[in-house]
């Protein structure tokens, strides 16, 4: 009995396959070469967008990705499932109604995106501040831009934020800049001050000061304790402004010329 039935199924299974052994060849044959469409035109995109001034981020990518998926979707409809295609989006148009009120942020982050690349406010690789944080834009998707801080965490910002909130471009060389105050005894030649607190940070930043970049002395007033200024110092772009900031007290500390009284005066 239980033979009799299996070999019923798989009569009807084999049946089933030899009738409608077109519709599954037609989809495998347009999946495959939606898929092959898909890996090619992503590839050639993104060399198009590297080679012009448009911005290259994933979220024009996506688009075309999903524009061959749906365009492959649309032939196999009619032949294989045998369901209009035209009726289907007519369907969809009034449920899309629905359902984009649903999904309201997602398309505002959408939209927002499409604003932020089109206008070329930011693009992969600008070092931005937005929301109290600062990081190069790593890349900018359907609903948020990556930017990744210096410390290696990457932050994800929705890109309605982005398009609402208060957002500054900075240049590498002031985002590195590092500042230190001090107080150089009174009495002395400020050229020599100025040399030799840059040979002493020069020295003591050496591992942690940006490639091709010297200490910047500039003399800011006096004191009761003596001349005040400040040293500036670029950091290297993979560390913390902080250890650059740290090495620089360090190489002041206990210098000669420098007046240590301030400090604690102050």
């Amino acid at each position: 009995m239980d033979t009799t039935a299996a070999a019923d199924s798989l009569t009807r299974m084999l049946t089933w396959l030899e009738s409608n052994s077109g519709k599954i060849i037609f989809f495998v044959v347009v999946f495959v070469v939606a898929w092959v469409a898909v890996k090619g035109i992503s590839k050639l995109l993104r060399k198009v967008l590297d080679r012009t001034d448009m911005p290259s981020a994933s979220i024009f990518i996506n688009i075309v990705r999903v524009l061959v998926w749906v365009f492959a979707a649309s032939i196999v409809l009619q032949p294989v499932f045998g369901i209009n295609p035209t009726t289907l989006m007519t369907a969809l148009g009034v449920g899309g109604i629905a359902v984009s009120l649903g999904l309201k942020d997602t398309v505002a982050n959408v939209i927002s995106g499409f604003g932020l690349m089109l206008g070329k406010v930011i693009q992969p690789g600008d070092l931005i501040t937005v929301a109290g944080t600062t990081g190069v834009v790593k890349d900018i998707t359907w609903r948020q831009t990556v930017v990744r801080e210096r410390n290696g965490n990457e932050m994800v910002i929705p890109n309605s934020v982005l398009n609402t909130a208060s957002l500054e471009k900075l240049t590498p060389g002031n985002e590195a800049l590092v500042t230190v105050p001090f107080t150089a005894k009174a009495g002395g030649d400020v050229a020599t001050i100025e040399r030799r607190i840059v040979d002493a940070v020069a020295a003591g930043t050496a591992s942690v000061a940006e490639e091709g970049t010297r200490p910047i002395v500039k003399f800011t007033g006096f004191s009761p304790y003596g001349i005040e200024g400040q040293v500036l110092v670029f950091a290297k772009p993979d560390l913390l402004p902080s250890t650059a900031r740290d090495a620089a007290v360090r190489a002041l500390a206990g210098a000669d010329f420098i007046e240590q009284r301030a400090a604690v005066g102050e």
